[in-house]
């Protein structure tokens, strides 16, 4: 069955890897002279299709991560290749300094998905280059200059990004961009507080509170809770852990910021992160607080964006806020470079203060490849479909953290998800790194590619294509499941 030594991979998992028709080319290995670690052994990809990915011995694995994210509607999509064919026929790239069809159409495509005033775009190659932008028009719009994000965030790679980025595994002993400040991170699940109905996902944390999805639901069993600082309903119905990270963030603005700053960022989901949540008012809260020291809000939708959530097309609709931007990469042409600041009429108004130019930046090629997403996005139902196995998945998933003790917290919204792993439940410490190295490793050998985050590595990212089926998620949870027993049986 496609190339795979079907003795090896699957004699300890019940389940059969799914059917596909598509049948890959072959390839040759000539020498591999690349430095690749994510495997011991590297994966070797010659072909993809859809939710599919062949090596060059042509073993075929369902693929869970889709390229950190990016790939949303399908590995060499049909409907996209198409275009991107007709579109390589007529104009490849000239430059932005011309007005061309496929940019102004999709411009005004896109805009027309996002809530009034955001509606001027700007085009990039990449995430890191769409907040680099992002930073540089806050800092311009405000006149302030200093920008906070949460600790344990993701925004990039480039040298401006990487102050964005809270997370030392990605960091190097340089200096990086000045004026980026790092709040605690509100992880209902990993944090100081948080309990079981903290988060808008359809798993909770299984961390003892008295929270309750109604109001006035306290009892006398529950006061011994209180001392603990855990996450309670409050008789109005509302959660004390946002309360105390709020908090959190007020000391900051104490004690570390300006009087006046110019943004905030944040990820509706951190992605590289673990796909942390929050509780559910915290960007509410947090957008308040920020427009009040004169900052704008800025949403990173790299990763949440295009329908992936699920209930909404933006990461940020879940939370009912309104941010003044929006950046976005990733999955906005299906893996091809692309990335896009949107924002309002205003702030893009101070930005005419110098000249901005970016020469690949929204090409008639990626516009042509980006539109077509969008329309396979709505006409596939991918954002439904995200909704529809992503929720199966994670209901799933969560009957397997109740059977074993090592998967702390299962999370997230749609196909945006996170496996927790730890050493107990009780203690909530990170499995260590060769630990989940052993259980990575096995679920590729039977077949399933999924990510690693967080910022110890102990959480599995699972962020597959949103053309997925229940039958693909079957078998990964089969084969996710006989990874994690595999390892219980050799400690």
């Amino acid at each position: 069955m496609d190339g795979f030594n079907m003795p090896i991979l699957f004699q300890h998992c019940k389940s059969s890897i799914p059917p596909c028709d598509f049948k890959p080319e072959p390839y040759q290995v000539r020498g591999l002279y690349l430095r690749v670690t994510y495997y011991k052994k590297p994966v070797f990809i010659n072909q993809g299709y859809m939710q599919w990915l062949w090596d060059v011995d042509g073993r075929r694995y369902l693929d869970l991560f889709a390229g950190v994210a990016t790939v949303s509607v399908g590995h060499c999509n049909p409907k996209v290749t198409e275009t991107a064919e007709k579109q390589l026929r007529r104009l490849w790239h000239t430059t932005a300094i011309y007005v061309y069809p496929q940019m102004q159409e999709y411009a005004e495509k896109l805009a027309s998905l996002l809530p009034d005033p955001l509606k001027v775009v700007y085009f990039t190659n990449s995430g890191s280059e769409a907040n680099d932008l992002a930073v540089l028009m806050a800092r311009l719009y405000t006149g302030n200059f200093d920008v906070i994000t949460l600790r344990g965030s993701y925004h990039g790679g480039s040298p401006q990004a990487t102050g964005l980025t809270s997370n030392a595994d990605y960091k190097y002993p340089i200096p990086s961009s000045m004026g980026c400040h790092n709040t605690m991170c509100p992880d209902v699940f990993r944090g100081l507080w948080g309990g079981s109905h903290c988060r808008d996902s359809p798993v909770q944390t299984i961390r003892e509170c008295s929270c309750s999805p109604g109001t006035n639901t306290h009892t006398h069993t529950h006061t011994h809770i209180l001392s603990k600082s855990i996450c309670f309903f409050l008789f109005s119905g509302h959660c004390q852990a946002n309360d105390m990270y709020i908090r959190e963030l007020n000391e900051m603005f104490a004690t570390t910021v300006p009087s006046r700053i110019a943004a905030f960022f944040a990820e509706p989901i951190q992605g590289v992160g673990g796909a942390v949540q929050f509780p559910k008012n915290y960007l509410k809260d947090t957008y308040q607080l920020v427009r009040e020291k004169g900052g704008i809000c800025i949403a990173d939708e790299v990763q949440t964006g295009f329908g992936r959530t699920g209930s909404h097309f933006w990461g940020f609709q879940g939370h009912n806020v309104f941010p003044d931007m929006v950046t976005m990469a990733k999955g906005i042409a299906n893996g091809f470079p692309m990335g896009a600041v949107v924002t309002t009429a205003e702030i893009a108004r101070s930005f005419g203060k110098g000249v901005h130019f970016n020469t690949f930046g929204g090409n008639p090629l990626a516009c042509a490849v980006a539109s077509s997403v969008l329309d396979t996005i709505k006409e596939d139902k991918m954002q439904e479909n995200s909704a529809e196995v992503g929720t199966y998945l994670l209901t799933e998933l969560a009957k397997l953290r109740d059977k074993y003790e090592i998967i702390g917290d299962v999370r997230g919204k749609g196909l945006q998800i996170g496996v927790e792993m730890v050493k107990d439940k009780a203690s909530r410490d990170p499995l260590p790194p060769e630990a989940m190295a052993e259980i990575f490793e096995d679920t590729k050998d039977m077949g399933v590619l999924i990510g690693k985050g967080g910022l110890y590595g102990q959480t599995f990212r699972i962020k597959p294509p949103m053309c997925i089926t229940k039958n693909d998620a079957d078998f990964f949870l089969a084969v996710f499941n006989q990874a994690v027993q595999n390892y219980m049986e050799r400690r």
